[in-house]
């Protein structure tokens, strides 16, 4: 059961949400905060498995309200939500502890399914994002498959890997994906993360955003 802290700083949008939600089965909504201290106040109390963070909320910075979830409550999940497709905005969210990332014109379903990936534990990045990431990085310098495995010192099936990680596959999927085994897949994923000098999934992401390997 997921339990959600469910926050926006707008009153309608967040009933609107509260009825979608709330319908799913397998998600309980524990609590709603519509400014980042009711959020901080409410945590101990409620005890969420996950937090939907609005980051236009009311109050204290949002991304330092990030960076205190990330210090205070290290096994917390948190999906952001914003309205920005700004990379350096979303990669800024990643490296303060996001495990994810939603774009608020997202539809319900892509909602209840991110809430559902951050809570199993993988990273989650939503289409509506991926599609803008990769058509600015396409009119920016239109990358060919060859050149970019190049540039990264990157062998074509470390790329696949690559490119599944950026899709949220875990270790044991990625391995069913490629036929192949799991303790295969996460040496590949050491070797990608020591060429690329990465120290974790969340970078490996914004690694294949950066180079358009993320779904359409």
């Amino acid at each position: 059961m997921i339990r959600l802290l469910l926050t926006d700083g707008d009153t309608l949008t967040r009933e609107e949400l509260r009825i979608g939600l709330g319908a799913a089965i397998g998600l309980e909504i524990v609590g709603e905060a519509t400014t980042g201290e009711e959020l901080l106040a409410q945590l101990p109390i409620l005890s969420p498995t996950v937090v939907l963070l609005d980051l236009s909320l009311p109050g204290p910075d949002a991304f330092a309200v990030l960076a205190a979830l990330r210090e205070q409550y290290p096994q917390l999940r948190v999906l952001a939500r914003g309205e920005l497709t700004n990379e350096r905005y979303v990669v800024r969210a990643f490296d303060l502890g996001a495990n994810g990332y939603i774009l608020k014109s997202a539809l319900l379903p892509e909602l209840l399914h991110s809430l559902g990936t951050v809570a199993a534990g993988r990273p989650f990045l939503c289409s509506g994002l991926g599609l803008a990431l990769l058509n600015r990085l396409r009119l920016a310098q239109p990358i060919d498959g060859t050149v970019a495995r190049l540039s990264l010192g990157l062998s074509k099936r470390e790329m696949e890997v690559l490119s599944l990680v950026g899709e949220g596959l875990t270790n044991a999927e990625i391995a069913l994906r490629l036929f192949t085994s799991k303790r295969t897949v996460e040496t590949h994923r050491q070797n990608i993360m020591e060429k690329t000098q990465t120290r974790n999934t969340a970078a490996l992401i914004k690694l294949a955003a950066r180079q358009g390997l993320l779904p359409e």
